[in-house]
Formats: structure tokens, C-alpha cells, sequence
């Protein structure tokens, strides 16, 4: 059978740790990526390999930076022809009154959600173009679509990410790539931890679901998008407990 290859940036922790592990059982060789938990990323390795799985590879660094990213795809493709799957996960947040933010944390907010996605798609298309086929799956968030008070930059770079995706997958659908994003609500991850007890309890009276989504129910559908046919693309799929 022919051996299946995806990274998954942003893999130490919460989503990607649990989209990583999904494709792992799925028999895909998985491409591990963080820029600082080094620790937690090993770990995750340590989990896919004792399961038995197809194996994977830790590619750490900062998918913010193009060196870094170009230097992250040389190790990819050094030992697979492209890949069949690339899933944008990193990101960074930040809550405040956007006239107190300062010009670094929005640079480093746009380079953390939006810019890796585009470098990291840049760098994965220029092969899954020669092999005609791929998939793309972007990790949004439900803040892209409507906006979230306190969190204007965050908001405004999700929603970059829908028009990066709806962009691409009209650009590559002629040769096979479907491009789709993934427009989550509030999922219980070390994002959300900063949340105190009382805010996390009326947030999740808020959603209709009555509770925070978990990492393995964005995993599901993170894997349910990379085996769909490639007709479906350009979509933002909406999974936030009917939030919105």
C-alpha cells in the first residue's frame, strides 16, 4: 500500500496532538512540528511509536518564519516525494484592547496564525502540484467568521485564513488539491486555559452544545475533510456547539 504522508504544525499540544495521533492510526507517517515544546513533541512521538504506527518524523521550528519553513520542507522532502495532507494548525492568541496592543504582538500574532498557513501552503503546494493531488486543511476559528470582542487581531487573521482557503482552492482545484478550513469554537485546549473558572462556565452556558468542544472531536473532523472527495473545497466548516 502506498505509504501516506501529513504534517501537522503545531503538534506538541491540544489539536494537532490529537489530529497527529489520529493519522497515525491511520497508518499516515506523520510529521511533527511545534516551535518551543520540545518536551510535550517528543512525547507525542513516543506515543505514535509505541502504538505500533507507521512512524513519524519531529520537523520543529517556527512556521511564522519562511527560513524556517523552507528549512522544515527540505526535511519533508527529503524523505517523501510531497505530501497528502498538510494541516495548519499553529497558532497564537491574545486577548486586549486592541489599543493596547502593541505593533510586535500584532506582527507576531499575523505571523503565528496567517502568515504560517500561507508559508507552509506555499511550500507543500509546489509539490502536491507535480503529484496532482493533495489536501490542505486550515484550523480556523468561529472568531474568522463573526469577530470576538478583545481579540480583534486574532479575529482578523482567522478570517485571513478563510480568504487564503477560499483563494486556494479555486487556484488548485484544476490539478486535484482541495483546500478547506476548519472553523472551531471553543475547544478545551491550553488556548482556552487562561479563561478563569467563572468565564469558562458562562461561555459554556452560551453554547447551545452547553460545553467546551475537546481536541479529538476537531481531530475526527480534521480526518473525516482529508478523506472527502476532492469536489468538496473552498468550504469553512463551522464545529462550535451551535454557537453560531
Amino acid at each position: 500500500m502506498h505509504q501516506k504522508y501529513v504534517l501537522v504544525t503545531g503538534s506538541s499540544r491540544g489539536i494537532g496532538r490529537a489530529a497527529a495521533l489520529k493519522f497515525a492510526a491511520q497508518g499516515f507517517h506523520v510529521f511533527l512540528n511545534c516551535r518551543r515544546s520540545l518536551e510535550e513533541l517528543s512525547q507525542v512521538q513516543k506515543e505514535i511509536l509505541s502504538e505500533g504506527a507507521s512512524g513519524c518524523t519531529p520537523v520543529p521550528g517556527d512556521v511564522g518564519n519562511p527560513d524556517e519553513v523552507r528549512q522544515i520542507f527540505d526535511t519533508i522532502h527529503s524523505q517523501c516525494p510531497a505530501l497528502d495532507v498538510l494541516v495548519n494548525n499553529a497558532g497564537i492568541s491574545h486577548t486586549g484592547l486592541l489599543i493596547d496592543m502593541t505593533d510586535a504582538q500584532w506582527n507576531a500574532l499575523l505571523a503565528g496564525n496567517l502568515s504560517s498557513a500561507f508559508y507552509c501552503s506555499r511550500e507543500a503546494l509546489k509539490r502536491m502540484v507535480s503529484a496532482k493531488s493533495g489536501r490542505i486543511i486550515n484550523i480556523s476559528s468561529m472568531w474568522g467568521t463573526c469577530g470576538a470582542s478583545c481579540e480583534a487581531a486574532y479575529s482578523a487573521a482567522k478570517a485571513g485564513m478563510n480568504g487564503l482557503t477560499k483563494a486556494l482552492a479555486k487556484e488548485y482545484a484544476p490539478s486535484h488539491i482541495a483546500v478547506n478550513a476548519i472553523a472551531c469554537g471553543a475547544v478545551d485546549t491550553e488556548m482556552n486555559r487562561h479563561l478563569s473558572l467563572e468565564e469558562r462556565a458562562q461561555l459554556a452556558c452560551d453554547i447551545p452544545a452547553g460545553r467546551f468542544g475537546t481536541p479529538e472531536e476537531i481531530a475526527e473532523l480534521v480526518w473525516k475533510i482529508a478523506e472527502s472527495p476532492a469536489y468538496m473545497t473552498g468550504q469553512i466548516i463551522g464545529i462550535d456547539g451551535g454557537y453560531i
